[in-house]
C-alpha cells in the first residue's frame, strides 16, 4: 500500500546520544538514546521519518582504541564511520522499536560523495572524540600528530569535513521509505567518498550530519527539515542580556545573524540551505519537543 505521509529528514545531535562530559559507556549511550527514541516514534504517526544521527564522540573513541592496538595499523576514518553507523544505527533500531513495535525500522551504512577538491581538506574544523583540558590536547597532538582546535572551555581533535554532494544510496533509502520503514542512515554524516574514474574510495574525514541531512532532504524533496538538539530556540545574542529566539524566520531574515561557528552556525546554514532550494521547511528546536516543534508551538521555523 502507498505510503501517502509526507517525508520529514530528522538531524538528532549528539546530545541525545552523550551528554558533554559524559563517560563513553554502552549504558549511558543506550539511555540517552531510549530518551531520543520516545520522541522519534511520535513523529512516525504523521510523516515519513528519515533520521540522521551525529557521531562525533563514538568515532573518535574508535580512533582512540584503534591508536591504542599496536599490532595493526589504525583504520582510516572512514571505515570508522561505517562502524558507528552500524552500532549507534543497531541501538537507535532498538530504541525506536520500544515504542512503536509494530512498524519497520531500518538502517542504511551510507556514503556521501565529495570533492577531492574541497577546501575543507586544508583546513580541517570538524571536532571528533572525546574533550581535553589544553594541556592535555596539546600532548596527545604531539604524541599522535592532530591537528587540535578550542571548543568552548575544552580542546578538541579536528579533522577535514568536506561539503557533502549526494547520497549515494538515495534509491535504496527511497525504496524502504516508501515501502513504510522508518530509515536511519548518512550517520555521523555518512561515510565520505570520492569517485576516481568510475572507481569509489573513501577519504580521510568526517562530513558534518546537518548537511548530509540537508542534502538528504532535497534529494529525497521532503516537506520538511527538523534539526533537534539542546536548546529550544535559535537565539540572537544567545547567552547575552540582549539574547531574542527567532520564532518563524525567512532565509534572508535569519542570514542577517551571525551564530556560534561551531553550533548553532552549521545548523542555520543546513536549514537555509534546504528551505532555499526546495518549497521545504527548515525547523531547529529541542529534542524533547519535537512534536511541539512540527505543531508549530517550539522552535525556529525557517522558510524560503
Amino acid at each position: 500500500m502507498k505510503n501517502d505521509k509526507p517525508i520529514i529528514v530528522v538531524a538528532v545531535g549528539g546530545n541525545a546520544l552523550l551528554q558533554r562530559g559524559e563517560q563513553m559507556s554502552y549504558e549511558n549511550q543506550a539511555n540517552n538514546i531510549d530518551i531520543a527514541s520516545a520522541a522519534l516514534a511520535k513523529l512516525s504517526e504523521d510523516y515519513k521519518v528519515v533520521i540522521v544521527h551525529g557521531n562525533g564522540p563514538q568515532v573518535g573513541l574508535l580512533a582512540l582504541q584503534n591508536l591504542a592496538y599496536t599490532d595493526a595499523p589504525p583504520y582510516p576514518l572512514d571505515v570508522l564511520g561505517a562502524e558507528t553507523q552500524g552500532m549507534i544505527g543497531y541501538m537507535m533500531m532498538q530504541g525506536l522499536r520500544k515504542y512503536m513495535p509494530s512498524r519497520k525500522v531500518s538502517t542504511i551504512v551510507t556514503q556521501i560523495a565529495v570533492d577531492k577538491n574541497d577546501p575543507a581538506f586544508r583546513d580541517p574544523n570538524k571536532f571528533i572524540g572525546p574533550v581535553y583540558d589544553k594541556e592535555t590536547a596539546l600532548a596527545k597532538s604531539t604524541q599522535y600528530g592532530w591537528q587540535i582546535k578550542p571548543d568552548g572551555e575544552y580542546w578538541r581533535r579536528v579533522v577535514a569535513s568536506p561539503f557533502p554532494k549526494g547520497i549515494v544510496e538515495i534509491d535504496s533509502i527511497r525504496t524502504l521509505l516508501n515501502a513504510g520503514h522508518t530509515v536511519i542512515c548518512c550517520g555521523g554524516g555518512g561515510c565520505p567518498v570520492i569517485d576516481n574514474e568510475g572507481e569509489i574510495n573513501g577519504v580521510e574525514a568526517v562530513i558534518d550530519k546537518d548537511f548530509s541531512a540537508a542534502t538528504l532532504a532535497k534529494q529525497l524533496s521532503a516537506e520538511h527539515f527538523l534539526i533537534l538538539t539542546d536548546g529550544e530556540y535559535v537565539c540572537v545574542d544567545w547567552g547575552k542580556p540582549t539574547e531574542q529566539p527567532l520564532y518563524d524566520v525567512s532565509v534572508d531574515q535569519i542570514q542577517q545573524y551571525t551564530f556560534a561557528a561551531g553550533s548553532m552556525a552549521p545548523k542555520v546554514a543546513a536549514c537555509c540551505d534546504f528551505a532555499s532550494h526546495t518549497s521545504g521547511i527548515g525547523h531547529i528546536g529541542s529534542l524533547h519537543k519535537a512534536s511541539e516543534i512540527m505543531a508549530s508551538r517550539s522552535g525556529t521555523h525557517i522558510h524560503g
